[in-house]
């Protein structure tokens, strides 16, 4: 039986995109590790909500429309400040450059990347009064893979390692951090539409050789969101099995 940790207890979490896959595992990880939980969705993810219990609390937010910010701040009033926001919400249609349009475009960097500097601009004040705060903003190893049709994606994703580099620069004297989590192909239904050949050919390029679970990824940010991790910021951590290589 394994020992409850409450390396969480006290910091109240908001995990954008937290209706299922990655940002729900993430959600029930903070909470078990004892964190009271927001969780959003562009529907309120009631579910997730309600498979953590009374100390989760589940918010409508489209994270491109800096009102709902504005409106979720307001919000999250009632539950406490927070402490820690880790952005998982994501959009990532596939496009060759030639079929690519305007709008696909600005849709995915205004998911991707303008909602990590929204959370900041709404959260960071309360962060610096309390001289304690983690932003992780979830990035992709794709940036350092060959894949067609991904080019304003990885652009998103790459945009969010500069990000986070140049936001740990910012709010290093007030105990905040900002960092990047960079996963792998991973078991969500996003991925489920794969053939099993194909999620092989992903994971045979790995050196641990199998598809990556929403508990890899979470375990990664409860580390980077506790007091054990106050002396790292500004990086980007790669989740993958070891697929992507650095050089």
């Amino acid at each position: 039986m394994k020992t409850k940790i409450n390396t969480h207890e006290g910091r109240v979490a908001l995990v954008t995109g937290a209706a299922k896959g990655i940002g729900q595992t993430i959600a029930l990880a903070l909470a078990n590790r004892g964190a009271t939980v927001i969780a959003t969705d562009l529907e309120p993810p009631i579910e997730t909500a309600d498979k953590i219990g009374s100390s989760a609390h589940a918010f409508q937010l489209d994270v491109t429309q800096e009102d709902d910010w504005r409106a979720l701040l307001l919000k999250s009033q009632a539950v406490g400040e927070i402490d820690i926001v880790v952005n998982n919400a994501g959009y990532f249609p596939n496009r060759p450059i030639d079929e690519l349009d305007l709008a696909t475009w600005r849709k995915t960097i205004a998911t991707n990347l303008d909602s990590h500097f929204l959370s900041v601009k709404y959260f960071l004040p309360s962060m610096r009064k309390r001289k304690w705060g983690r932003f992780v903003g979830i990035s992709s190893n794709m940036v350092g893979l060959t894949i067609p049709g991904m080019s304003h994606y990885i652009t998103s994703k790459m945009g969010i390692i500069g990000f986070m580099r140049g936001l740990a620069n910012d709010v290093a004297s007030d105990g905040i951090t900002a960092n990047a989590v960079l996963p792998g192909l991973t078991n969500t239904s996003a991925t489920a539409l794969q053939s099993e050949e194909m999620k092989r050919a992903t994971w045979e390029q790995q050196a641990i050789k199998r598809l990556g679970q929403p508990e890899d990824i979470s375990g990664a940010i409860l580390f980077l969101t506790s007091d054990d991790a106050a002396f790292i910021t500004g990086q980007a951590i790669v989740v993958d099995g070891g697929q992507y290589r650095i050089g």
